[in-house]
């Protein structure tokens, strides 16, 4: 072979490999780039943080993120709601809405890649816009489970949409709250996690909902008490066909069933 055909031969292998080697950092980086990428606040902080002791709540934490501080803001709104002078369906989504937002918090905390950290802020978030803005009416008592979540512990899930279809919001309305927020809550750190990590949450759901049905036969006369303990089978009945036992995550419709 002529020695210029030779020198030719070498240069285009060489440049073969130089750009299959560029290709292959640039799709090293492209690959990279997303793990690495700043997940964008669901909230703005201005949009809270507006009164004096949220000033406070701002000095006090420079070191969150603003999506952090934006939400402890919010839980100083929701105050407002939460006292005993607000209607019992008031303090309800507040405490419900306290509830997501420590659920956003943790998740915020720990840079979940998952949804149900967004989910819960903007859950929030639509409350206390309700609350706010007086539409708080407007907004369903008994709700789906999100897609992050499941339905498990049906029982559970019975206990406490038999409460809050037979009023139990209004003797104890942080309780129901509370659970509620606890069940979704576990049920998706059992798909993300296995269930070691949900135990905690549902044994959590499991107090809150003793306490509210102690308050709620404690406030009623016994019939009542026996109509409750029948809707709660019902609602049993429905559900338990529901249960995620395999793990799954997708979200839940909850069938609804009214008092006779």
């Amino acid at each position: 072979m002529p020695h210029s055909a030779i020198q030719a031969a070498i240069y285009k292998k060489s440049l073969y490999t130089a750009l299959s080697a560029a290709m292959l950092l640039s799709a090293v980086s492209c690959a990279s780039t997303p793990s690495t990428a700043p997940k964008a606040d669901t909230i703005k902080t201005a949009n809270y943080c507006l009164s004096s002791n949220d000033t406070e709540t701002l000095a006090s934490s420079k070191a969150q993120s603003a999506q952090q501080r934006a939400m402890n803001c919010m839980l100083n709104e929701l105050q407002t709601y939460q006292q005993k002078s607000m209607s019992a369906r008031q303090q309800y989504f507040a405490y419900k809405a306290q509830a997501w937002l420590n659920y956003a918090t943790h998740k915020d905390s720990m840079n979940s890649r998952s949804d149900a950290g967004v989910q819960a802020a903007h859950a929030a978030e639509t409350i206390l816009e309700a609350l706010k803005n007086n539409k708080i009416e407007e907004l369903e008592l008994i709700e789906d489970i999100p897609s992050t979540s499941a339905l498990m512990r049906p029982d559970l899930w019975a206990t406490l949409n038999a409460l809050k279809e037979s009023g139990g919001t209004n003797s104890a309305p942080r309780e129901i709250a509370f659970s509620e927020v606890a069940l979704i809550w576990a049920a998706a750190d059992q798909c993300e996690r296995g269930a070691k990590s949900s135990n905690s949450h549902f044994r959590m759901a499991d107090r809150w909902l003793e306490q509210a049905r102690e308050a709620f036969v404690n406030a009623h006369d016994s019939k009542t008490n026996v109509a409750l303990e029948a809707l709660i089978v019902r609602y049993y009945e429905a559900y338990a066909p529901l249960d995620s036992s395999d793990d799954t995550c997708s979200g839940q419709v909850l069938p609804i069933i009214h008092k006779n």
